[in-house]
């Protein structure tokens, strides 16, 4: 029954009007099929190194990332980073992604992802947003003196404009995003409120949500890049000083946890919300 099920939703169908391989979310979703090998390890880290030599910060890499990944909803599994379409209408004219910063990042990260392309092989701008937002999480623990490998799976494709409709799209818009502390004008719920609102949508756990909050003001991820509850002097770095300076400082902290388990807590729910709408790779 596994076997045929799984033919049954990764097999194309001429009467589909969208396909890219898999229909596990029973809904349509227009994303090309990859036509090209998928980039190695050895390709991926070279990415990488053009991205952090590319003069773009460690909080401009992460809030281009968060911002393409985070339109995903579990509720209809719609949004989220592959298709690339935070570089397309409406997504790059929302406001919560910061429109101005989010066309410079892209026009970099475009530029990196052509230059490769010349070497004959290929690899998506969906891929490269992502590739920048690990990188820059590499780097930024890396700053705090930690070595950790952000894993990636690559096999992103990017829709065209004709294949985002922005009516449907326009959906997505979030109305409030407290990872990135923002909310727009008009809200009358509480913050809390609106931070679980959206860590359910993103189908995260409470320590998930958690890590994530704690870890992307400390990167100052911040829409905007507003200093509001980043709580470090050391932006861009990736700590727990959120937590040391939110919390009591008569409480106990052990020297040998706190520091690194937000580390390996942040880069695990990280890793999980950049591939929330990888359904091609969830019945490999």
């Amino acid at each position: 029954m596994k076997k045929d099920l799984k033919q049954v939703l990764t097999t194309s169908q001429d009467w589909w009007p969208a396909d890219y391989g898999n229909y596990g979310p029973f809904f349509i979703r227009m994303v090309p099929k990859v036509d090209h090998p998928l980039i190695d390890e050895e390709d991926a880290a070279a990415l990488k190194a053009k991205i952090l030599a590319s003069g773009l910060t460690v909080p401009q890499m992460v809030r281009t990332a968060w911002a393409s990944a985070s339109s995903f909803r579990g509720t209809d599994a719609r949004g989220g980073a592959n298709g690339a379409r935070v570089r397309l209408a409406p997504q790059k004219d929302w406001a919560a992604n910061t429109p101005k910063e989010l066309a410079t990042v892209l026009q970099k990260l475009e530029a990196i992802q052509k230059a490769f392309s010349k070497s004959g092989k290929k690899v998506s701008l969906a891929d490269v947003i992502v590739l920048a937002g690990n990188a820059a999480i590499e780097q930024a623990a890396k700053s705090a003196g930690l070595d950790v490998q952000v894993p990636f799976t690559p096999g992103r494709t990017d829709a065209s404009q004709a294949q985002t409709d922005v009516n449907s799209f326009a959906s997505l818009e979030t109305a409030a995003d407290g990872f990135r502390n923002y909310a727009a004008a008009g809200q009358k719920r509480s913050p809390a409120e609106l931070l679980i609102d959206k860590a359910n949508l993103l189908t995260l756990t409470v320590p998930e949500m958690t890590a994530l909050v704690g870890g992307l003001r400390a990167l100052n991820a911040n829409t905007g890049g507003v200093a509001h509850g980043v709580f470090t002097d050391k932006p861009g770095t990736l700590t727990n000083d959120y937590f040391v300076n939110l919390l009591d400082m008569s409480t106990k902290w052990s020297k040998s946890d706190g520091r690194e388990k937000l580390v390996r807590d942040f880069v695990k729910a990280w890793t999980r919300v950049m591939n929330l709408d990888r359904f091609d790779v969830v019945l490999r």
